[in-house]
């Protein structure tokens, strides 16, 4: 397969045309394609596509939010201690989804970016470099341990993963509102996975693995 040139994403609708041009290119849009095409130093872009194809109709898969939530967390571990590059493992690398769906679900995200693209500026920095650059990667982890239990209600685990999504836009374009905004997501969404957890009486369980 040829290699893609790399993208510089500084938004969110450079991240949806990105994955939008992988869809045109292949068959299938791998993992790998995802990380040639971003850079194997854009930690919060990856995270970003990740989230949105969870967010799309792509997340209605069953195990594809469980499994994107590990991709997720696999970067996020990275980011947390300062890793310079992305790595992970080839059974992760190779999985893929095909582009005729990739490519729907650019198109329902495409809107959604361009109206999220103008409310993101440059403020309260500060929130989004240096240490709390490590608080935000150990927030996403917890949110994707959210995932899981939440799959068996139909796109409840949206909820996490779109927190996942705001928190990835504010490391990218330096918006500290947008961080604490994406912060107030993370703590209904994990407070809603307790109340669920805890309801039903610790029982409930995560969706099937990645069926493609």
């Amino acid at each position: 397969m040829a290699k893609t040139d790399q993208k510089d994403a500084n938004s969110i609708g450079d991240v949806v045309d990105g994955l939008d041009e992988l869809a045109g290119e292949e068959d299938k849009v791998r993992i790998g394609d995802v990380l040639d095409k971003f850079g194997s130093r854009s930690f919060a872009p990856v995270m970003l596509v990740l989230a949105l194809i969870e967010i799309s109709p792509v997340g209605a898969i069953p195990g594809v939010p469980t499994f994107l939530a590990l991709c997720v967390a696999l970067v996020a571990v990275q980011l947390l201690f300062g890793r310079d590059h992305i790595w992970v493992p080839g059974w992760i690398e190779n999985r893929s989804v095909s582009s005729d769906k990739m490519d729907g679900a650019t198109d329902k995200l495409d809107g959604i970016a361009n109206k999220l693209d103008k409310l993101s500026i440059d403020r309260m920095t500060w929130l989004t470099k240096g240490p709390a650059v490590q608080v935000a990667a150990g927030i996403i982890l917890l949110l994707c341990f959210a995932v899981p239990p939440l799959e068996v209600l139909p796109w409840a685990s949206a909820a996490p993963m779109f927190a996942i999504a705001i928190i990835s836009v504010a490391l990218m374009v330096r918006d500290g509102l947008a961080m604490l905004i994406a912060y107030i997501i993370a703590a209904l969404a994990t407070t809603g996975v307790g109340f669920w957890f805890f309801s039903s009486g610790g029982s409930g369980s995560g969706g099937g693995f990645l069926p493609f």
